[in-house]
């Protein structure tokens, strides 16, 4: 390369401008301050810069380690050891109180003297130089407050570089050039802490196998119920692995006695609830399968059916705003009303023993609309539902037995637009079966944009998940539809309302609104951008990990959904 190129080149990688000031530095539209660590701590721990490390904003970080003469610094520990001996005996001929500071140092001195006479440590010169970089002065300043607060914590202090800025951008570059010279003599034993590149480790004694961790190849052994809430999100194009992933779990979580209750959109489950001895239920407008959304709720000991009852109304008015579209103020106030006497006809009341009462149907809701005043315009739009060309699929007894740990409900034969009824049904049913008796389980929907996408059936799935916990529930929704899910009001709360996330391959069109949702890195962007089927990121509360999903041979026979492996297992295919 020609002199000529080598000053184009710097040219091209040179910002546009450099405007250099006391305490910070403007480099073209960034504004970016230095820092230095001025003091340590007596003790460092392991991964003390893990917070600094995992920040979501931009910075860089130089640390220069500089070996040191063991002679010279034995020669100078030794002139240590006699000055501080010195002042002990100083104030012992004093008669002064004894004090714990110099007897501590004398102690370390001489341990480290002991140490590097030995050949077991050695010595070196550190320094640790960090620029962080915002778009103006006020986010500066918050991100610098933010940093020393999060090392003063752990008991390190560090300093703006006052009138060296400069000299702190140069140190900060890669020219192993120090600018700054701040150092602070150390040892081999706290310096191995300063490694900045702290691997995430899931591994516990309880809990089922997620994957491997590709950083370090360790297992990921996590229990979901020990975390705060068992609530999960999944998020991935189709295509990724999400389903597969799921279906992983639900085997490992049902060998440790966990019931599972699963929404399926595409009977991708039905060859695990055959396999397993579970209970399939195709819901559907010519199914012999029914779910009465007007089924009286169980009632949990220790609660008042009263307030049981009026909760399963208010549930029942979201299903039929969700079934009849835009209500006026009016027609609200007036179908509560008509739900209300709806379940009175049949003498379920607040006020009364309803346990062993016979429930009403979606057509006596009709009716009482007819007779009401006002109503006739909400009974002519149900009359679809109860009589019309969706009456098969709502109008009619629940014929389900739940008895089984394994229960999948499929809703792939029906209409889109009855999907999100549906979904709204089911999840009704089994929040009431859930209620009725405290046992650990686990909801997997699977394909939950269908229910963000109208205010109702959303809201309801929030509530879902941010009472789950109190009745030993995990929920895990799972969607490729990642825009729709985070443009409704609820789905940010229902991501935050979940310890844990399972971020698998991202279409470069979503890849940023996932990025902002889960504050990731522009590595960790990428890292799902070209991630393979099987890989991404798992998010367990603050730790995250790269995951592979490992299955046995037997797991992958049961869950597989390939259509070649499929076509395979019953000879139509040649290897």
């Amino acid at each position: 390369m020609s002199n000529g190129d080598f000053k184009n080149i710097k040219k091209i990688i040179a910002p546009a401008g450099l405007e250099v000031n006391s305490n910070y530095v403007k480099i073209g539209d960034k504004v970016a301050k230095n820092l230095f660590i001025l003091s340590y701590p007596r003790y460092l721990s392991t991964g003390w810069s893990e917070p600094l490390i995992n920040l979501p904003n931009l910075f860089d970080i130089s640390i220069f380690i500089n070996p040191m003469e063991t002679g010279t610094a034995l020669k100078n520990l030794r002139k240590k050891t006699g000055q501080l001996e010195a002042q002990i005996m100083e104030q012992q001929e004093k008669g002064l109180v004894r004090d714990p500071l110099l007897e501590t140092a004398l102690q370390d001195v001489e341990s480290l003297r002991d140490t590097l006479q030995q050949s077991q440590e050695k010595l070196f010169s550190v320094g640790v130089y960090l620029t962080i970089y915002a778009d103006n002065l006020e986010e500066l300043s918050k991100l610098e407050h933010r940093v020393n607060s999060l090392m003063e914590g752990k008991l390190i202090y560090m300093k703006p570089a006052l009138f060296q800025q400069l000299q702190g951008i140069l140190s900060i570059m890669p020219l192993a050039q120090d600018e700054i010279s701040i150092t602070t003599p150390m040892n081999s034993g706290p310096l191995a802490s300063f490694f900045p590149f702290v691997s995430e480790d899931l591994t516990s004694n309880q809990g089922i196998m997620y994957g491997i961790n590709r950083h370090n190849n360790n297992l990921i052994i996590f229990d979901r119920f020990s975390l705060e809430n068992a609530n999960q999100v999944v998020f991935a194009k189709s295509g990724s692995g999400k389903s597969y992933a799921t279906k992983l779990e639900v085997i490992r979580t049902l060998m440790f006695g966990v019931d599972v209750l699963i929404i399926d959109p595409e009977n991708e489950y039905q060859r695990l609830a055959d396999s397993f001895g579970g209970s399939f239920f195709n819901i559907s407008l010519s199914s012999e399968n029914h779910i009465n959304p007007f089924d009286i709720p169980l009632v949990p000991e220790n609660e008042n059916p009263g307030d049981v009852l009026r909760s399963h109304i208010v549930n029942m008015a979201g299903l039929l705003k969700l079934m009849l579209g835009k209500l006026s103020v009016e027609e609200d106030a007036l179908l509560d009303r008509a739900i209300t006497e709806t379940y009175a006809s049949r003498e379920i009341t607040p006020n009364e023993d309803f346990s062993k009462a016979a429930a009403p149907l979606l057509e006596d809701l009709e009716t009482v609309l007819r007779n009401i005043e006002g109503g006739r315009a909400m009974a002519e739009r149900l009359y679809k539902y109860t009589k019309g060309s969706f009456a098969g699929f709502l109008n009619k007894p629940t014929d389900i037995d739940i008895n089984n740990r394994l229960i999948v409900f499929s809703i792939r034969d029906l209409e889109d637009e009855l999907r999100p009824i549906a979904m709204y049904i089911i999840l009704n049913f089994i929040w009431n079966l859930i209620r009725a008796r405290l046992k650990k389980r686990l909801l997997i929907i699977d394909e939950a944009w269908w229910m963000m996408k109208y205010e109702d059936s959303a809201s309801f799935l929030f509530g879902l998940v941010k009472r789950a916990r109190k009745y030993y529930l995990g929920v895990s929704t799972i969607t490729q539809d990642v825009e729709d899910f985070l443009r409704s009001p609820f789905g940010r709360p229902i991501i935050t309302n979940s310890s844990l996330q399972l971020l698998l391959k991202q279409a470069p069109a979503t890849i940023d609104v996932v990025a902002k949702a889960f504050n990731l890195t522009d590595a960790e962007k990428n890292l799902l951008l070209g991630a393979a089927v099987g890989t991404g990121l798992f998010f367990a509360g603050r730790q995250h990990v790269a995951i592979q999903n490992i299955s046995s041979f037997f797991e992958d026979k049961v869950i597989t959904t390939s259509p070649e492996q499929l076509l395979e297992e019953k000879g139509e295919v040649k290897v």
